[in-house]
């Protein structure tokens, strides 16, 4: 497939805002903590060579593997529950190489596996996606996966996985009429979920999961005060940026990074550190520059030769959107504090090179689009007589 790719249909428009996004991220980590400078600046590197790998392997033969594309997501959950390494109450890492080895989290990479076997698997359910066995079959494959995740525990990845695969199904053509039973059924358990977890002392959740939430919703509670800090330190921070901020690396003991009011800022509430340093128009660039990312992911995806290409692409635009969304939403306070890391800026390596990997199949998506084919149709039937 690799010679008959042309370099005018490689997307270097997304590429730039990647690695433009990335840049400002290396930044900020650095200004962050600058003792993790280097480990980002090799992240970025080792996920930009990724990035080019996957984009030259052609994801329609990938996807024919799409069944052990699925157990190796599993697997790896089961491997995170039998051997994972255990920090802050969570079990969410594997460690290759021994203590003072590399550390990941299967979770991150089973984000953008169960988006590429989801793709497979709805395109070739395509003409029965509407029936309830279909659809109870893909609730149970995307349940198994869900319940490793929640028992690690991991509470927003379990949220961010479930919001994409709703997404997928709509995306793959769902009816509206049962998105809307859906809807009916699921909100009123939803708001009974929060009630039970606010007002009983059911283990729904654990305990600084619950804290949390109760803290997000009674502001007012100084029982909950400590719980509230850190991110009310974190809108302190962004509003006291103003519009151009203090300035990268600045030594004002009263900023929120050089005083160390909010703890891991280097990742979970790194757009504090852009809101305080940069201000209003380093946020805005930021957020641009994520919107801009999105809108390629769906722009490849109205173009993808196949269903499965245009679900990948949504799939990871989703990703980077409801990430995002969730990031920037605890940052500036209008929801509930999670630890999800802003995609390609904030600390982590896992996170960093599973986007990465995501991008790539986005950007393989783009070299493989309707009219190189010579229509959708065509190229199909090939694919099904494989």
């Amino acid at each position: 497939m690799l010679k008959h790719y042309k370099l005018k249909d490689y997307n270097f428009r997304l590429i730039f805002f990647l690695v433009l996004l990335s840049g400002i991220g290396v930044m900020l980590v650095n200004s962050a903590e600058p003792s993790l400078r280097n480990r980002q600046m090799m992240g970025v590197i080792c996920g930009i060579i990724l990035m080019v790998i996957v984009s030259l392997m052609d994801y329609s033969w990938i996807l024919n593997f799409y069944w052990v594309i699925y157990a190796v997501t599993i697997g790896l959950l089961l491997l995170v529950a039998i051997l994972g390494h255990t920090a802050g109450g969570a079990t969410r890492w594997l460690t290759i190489g021994g203590d003072n080895g590399f550390q990941f989290q299967p979770t991150e990479i089973a984000k953008i596996l169960l988006i590429l076997f989801f793709a497979m698997y709805l395109m070739k359910h395509a003409e029965d996606l509407n029936t309830l066995k279909t659809i109870l079959k893909a609730v149970f494959l995307i349940a198994v996966p869900l319940i490793l995740i929640v028992l690690q525990p991991d509470l927003k990845n379990t949220i961010t996985i479930t919001i994409i695969f709703c997404l997928l199904m709509f995306a793959a053509g769902l009816k509206y009429k049962i998105i809307g039973g859906v809807l009916l059924v699921t909100v009123p358990l939803a708001l009974l979920a929060l009630f039970l977890i606010t007002q009983t002392d059911l283990p729904i959740v654990q305990d600084f999961q619950r804290d949390r939430i109760i803290a997000f919703f009674n502001s007012e509670d100084d029982a909950y005060s400590e719980d509230r800090m850190q991110q009310e330190n974190s809108v302190m921070a962004i509003g006291s940026g103003q519009l151009t901020g203090k300035g990268l690396n600045n030594n004002e003991v009263s900023t929120a990074n050089n005083g160390n009011y909010v703890a891991e800022i280097q990742t979970d509430f790194i757009f504090a550190v852009a809101g305080e340093e940069l201000g209003f128009v380093g946020c805005f660039v930021i957020i641009l520059l994520l919107f801009l990312i999105i809108l390629e992911c769906m722009r490849t995806g109205s173009r993808a030769k196949d269903q499965s290409g245009a679900l990948i692409c949504t799939g990871v635009g989703a990703l980077v959107a409801v990430q995002s969304f969730i990031n920037i939403g605890v940052a500036t306070g209008i929801l509930p504090n999670t630890g999800t890391p802003l995609p390609f800026v904030s600390y982590g390596l896992s996170s960093l090179l599973s986007f990465y990997i995501g991008m790539g199949f986005v950007l393989n998506a783009g070299l493989q689009h309707r009219t190189y084919y010579g229509g959708k149709k065509a190229y199909e039937h090939r694919l099904h007589r494989a």
